[in-house]
């Protein structure tokens, strides 16, 4: 059975974007710096050497994408699809349809329903802030990954600014690199 999984890079003090997050700016001001974690020596970006490769395997592995429509809208809804697999995204209201394998959902449980059938015994990958929110919020959210960053940004987007309770979690693992701890929770029902 799938499982729905948000994977995020963070910095220590919450944010998942810098400032100026806006269209034409994904990620705002210094976003790349969150995600320096798999850079490689010639600054391009892939699978990271060492223990955090499983992390790229598992995103990689996923078999569809549930994302917010503002995250999507910033990537330009990442081409049509994310490494193969089909996108969901939820908005309130959907626009023309862009791409053959782009699903709009305006219901956050019965989207993820949607995509984990999707999925098949693949994990769901959740991008996007307020998708992730909204699928924790409904407990539709089972796993949360992630990547701590040692750095400070001071300012931008967080990721869990205000939920309407607590939510415990438990740690399910953790990889320590000299460029991020990978942090992965399960969501405790």
């Amino acid at each position: 059975m799938s499982s729905s999984v948000l994977l995020m890079s963070m910095s220590l003090d919450g944010y998942i974007a810098g400032p100026n997050d806006v269209p034409g700016n994904p990620g705002g001001d210094g976003f790349m710096r969150l995600h320096d974690w798999y850079q490689q020596g010639d600054g391009s970006f892939g699978r990271p050497v060492g223990p955090a490769g499983a992390i790229w395997d598992e995103l990689h592995d996923t078999g569809a994408v549930f994302v917010g429509r503002r995250t999507a809208e910033q990537v330009d809804y990442y081409g049509g699809t994310h490494h193969g697999v089909p996108l969901f995204v939820l908005t309130r209201r959907a626009p023309d349809a862009l791409f053959p394998q782009v699903r709009f959902v305006h219901d956050v449980a019965e989207g993820m329903a949607e995509a984990k059938a999707a999925a098949g015994d693949r994990d769901v990958l959740v991008h996007g802030a307020s998708a992730a929110r909204a699928a924790l919020v409904a407990g539709v959210l089972d796993e949360l990954q992630i990547d701590q960053v040692p750095v400070l940004l001071g300012a931008g987007r967080r990721l869990f600014d205000v939920l309407p309770e607590r939510i415990e979690l438990e740690i399910a693992r953790v990889i320590d690199t000299p460029a991020a701890t990978h942090l992965r929770y399960r969501v405790v029902r």
